[in-house]
């Protein structure tokens, strides 16, 4: 946002859980106020029940990066959904298209099973993705059942798009991290997130897609009764711990060079830094 605000930039939200409306707290988008400051994209996209993808993304994004250059802003991308960004840098092939009702029954059978247990069938249909995370493994699975074809060898063979060159800022706080995540889960807390989760699950059906953000089910579950407050609050810390966990393994592997430059934003010449990082590519 002080970037944002400062250099009159338009932000791209990559964050695959902000794109759902109505999933605002959990979630942590940004404020009204702050998209009234600053021109957000990418948030608030389609319908809790929806299905979204890293290729529905990479093109909303592609139609908001040539937005900014028309209006003379800058694009930032924000967020930390690592597959989002890495299909809009090194673009993903188009897969076949699924038969819906076949993609549905299969969907609701795995979705059931544990990440490891996706990942162990998936590691014996298509090994070479078998390394990704639940969302990827599931599309990987439908595209092998489904299509009778492995998800990498389509994207091998298929023709993409040229990709967007970028370079990175990585905000880390390192050691820090796991106490700045158990104060923001209770900040949200304090901010209305379980009448939100109360509303939410009034209207929606329990398997919707947007459940599946960091800390929801547990919170529809402590509004059921069914775990206490400290109970639902230490399983999403867990679960939020594990996800940072897993975003800073994707950013350490899969970035690297000169076109990274990582920031403690708990150093005093933070704000600096950052400036100077962004100046530095004027």
């Amino acid at each position: 946002m002080m970037l944002a605000e400062r250099f009159d930039a338009t932000i791209v939200s990559a964050d695959s859980r902000q794109v759902y409306r109505r999933f605002d707290i959990g979630t942590a988008k940004p404020s009204i106020g702050e998209r009234t400051r600053v021109r957000h994209r990418g948030i608030d996209l389609v319908e809790p029940d929806d299905r979204y993808s890293a290729g529905l993304w990479a093109e909303m994004a592609r139609a908001a990066l040539a937005e900014a250059q028309l209006t003379r802003r800058t694009p930032v991308i924000v967020g930390g959904t690592g597959f989002y960004i890495r299909a809009l840098t090194i673009p993903l092939s188009q897969t076949e298209q699924l038969d819906p009702g076949r993609r549905s029954a299969l969907n609701r059978l795995l979705g059931g099973w544990t990440t490891s247990e996706l990942r162990r069938w998936c590691d014996q249909l298509d090994p070479r993705v078998a390394h990704l995370g639940r969302t990827q493994l599931l599309r990987a699975l439908e595209t092998a059942l489904l299509a009778g074809v492995r998800i990498s060898t389509v994207r091998e063979l298929a023709p993409r798009q040229e990709g967007i060159s970028a370079r990175y800022l990585v905000i880390d706080p390192a050691d820090g991290l796991a106490e700045r995540i158990a104060r923001r889960i209770r900040q949200m807390l304090d901010s209305g997130w379980l009448d939100e989760v109360r509303e939410l699950d009034a209207g929606l059906s329990e398997d919707a897609a947007a459940w599946n953000a960091t800390g929801y089910a547990v919170m529809r579950e402590h509004t059921r009764s069914r775990l206490s407050r400290e109970e639902a609050i230490d399983r999403v810390i867990i679960q939020t711990r594990q996800y940072a966990k897993r975003q800073r393994t994707w950013f350490r592997h899969q970035l690297s060079g000169d076109v990274v430059t990582t920031l403690d934003p708990r150093r005093q010449d933070a704000a600096a830094e950052a400036v100077a990082w962004w100046e530095r590519a004027a």
